[in-house]
């Protein structure tokens, strides 16, 4: 009689341990399409297990808890967001969450992109507080040993697909565009070295190529009218300057208009000679390439040719042609184009950038507080 009970639960034993293993390694899908899971900082495995049931991602609880409680307590479950878009094995599930390999949402920040343009762009993806992203990015100690005359960390942001996890903060954000523009710098352009001016020049004038021109064979003939405007000493007269001036002053971007250019701001090339205080976006490389290695030629000006490049001239009188030509052309274009519903003044995309222009003047205020008591 005893040896028959024995038998009986080593029998319901064995099938018990059977049933787990074989449930551990059965994949089980019971959602359709992709899906994102948040598992909260602080959760109880208990929860995590109910959780993956109702979500579909689990068939049973307790093969998912007994390979929880054989790991502790090496094993943790990790907090994050994961994606769920196939049949896992339970075991599989498991071992996601204790390795947290959590979703990274990709992030884009296009080339000349600026600290407003990041800070919406995080904000919208991310969900990154633009008062926090500014006030990190206004801190220049990470970058000082390449400029240590830099305002703010504009210009070293570098512009590429990033992927982050969901709660990143705004500081991980940007050590890693730092420590991609080091790799870059250390790599693709290892085999140019700046001037005894350093790399504040650098990316300030490689800032100024990239916001003049979406085209890159155009980039070394811009760099190279800069130059030679620099050599000369004459105002680089840039547009982009004035809007980021604009920016800066928290007035609107529009045309260029007469008062902007008269706007007295140290990052008005118009009003000041020579280069601004720093970068007003965040060049890719090849802008950055271009500064290094300017096209040779005579031209010291250029304008728009309204089809997405740029007419260069030797002489004043020649560019003052270029310009009369591109205003007729413009208004032409212009009494063409069929008329448009603006969109939604109050779109998430437009109130990402009011709060990240608010949050630069709060993280500056703050900043002139810090300096001047």
């Amino acid at each position: 009689m005893r040896w028959r009970l024995l038998l009986l639960v080593f029998g319901a034993a064995a099938a018990g341990l059977l049933w787990l293993a074989s449930d551990l390694l059965s994949p089980y899908r019971g959602y359709s399409g992709n899906m994102l899971l948040v598992i909260e900082p602080g959760s109880r495995a208990s929860q995590v297990a109910d959780l993956l049931i109702a979500r579909g991602v689990l068939r049973h609880r307790l093969p998912f808890l007994a390979r929880y409680w054989a790991g502790r307590p090496r094993h943790v479950l990790r907090a994050g967001e994961y994606l769920f878009d196939r049949p896992l094995r339970p075991l599989d599930v498991y071992r996601r969450l204790v390795q947290g390999d959590v979703f990274l949402h990709p992030v884009v920040i296009p080339e000349g992109s600026d600290r407003f343009d990041i800070a919406r762009i995080l904000n919208l993806r991310l969900g990154i507080d633009p008062v926090q992203f500014f006030e990190v990015t206004q801190q220049t100690v990470a970058i000082r040993d390449l400029d240590p005359r830099a305002p703010s960390l504009e210009g070293y942001l570098f512009p590429d697909t990033y992927r982050f996890p969901r709660g990143v903060s705004a500081a991980t954000v940007v050590v890693t565009m730092l420590a991609r523009f080091r790799r870059i710098v250390g790599t693709r352009l290892a085999n140019e070295r700046p001037s005894s001016a350093g790399w504040h020049e650098v990316m300030t004038l490689a800032s100024l190529v990239e916001k003049e021109t979406p085209e890159a064979s155009e980039r070394p003939l811009i760099a190279g009218v800069f130059e030679r405007r620099l050599e000369r000493g004459m105002p680089l007269q840039s547009d982009p300057t004035v809007a980021y001036a604009a920016r800066l002053d928290y007035r609107p971007i529009g045309p260029i208009t007469q008062s902007d250019l008269g706007f007295d701001s140290p990052y008005n090339t118009y009003r000041h000679s020579g280069l601004p205080p720093g970068p007003i976006a965040n060049p890719g490389e090849a802008s950055i390439r271009a500064v290094f290695q300017p096209a040779d030629g005579d031209a010291l000006y250029f304008v728009a040719n309204n089809h997405g490049g740029h007419v260069f001239a030797r002489t004043l009188a020649e560019h003052q042609r270029n310009v009369s030509r591109y205003r007729r052309e413009k208004a032409a274009l212009l009494r063409n184009q069929p008329k448009t519903v603006s969109g939604d003044s109050k779109s998430p995309a437009r109130e990402a950038s009011t709060r990240a222009a608010q949050a630069q003047k709060r993280a500056r205020n703050t900043q002139q507080e810090a300096n001047h008591p």
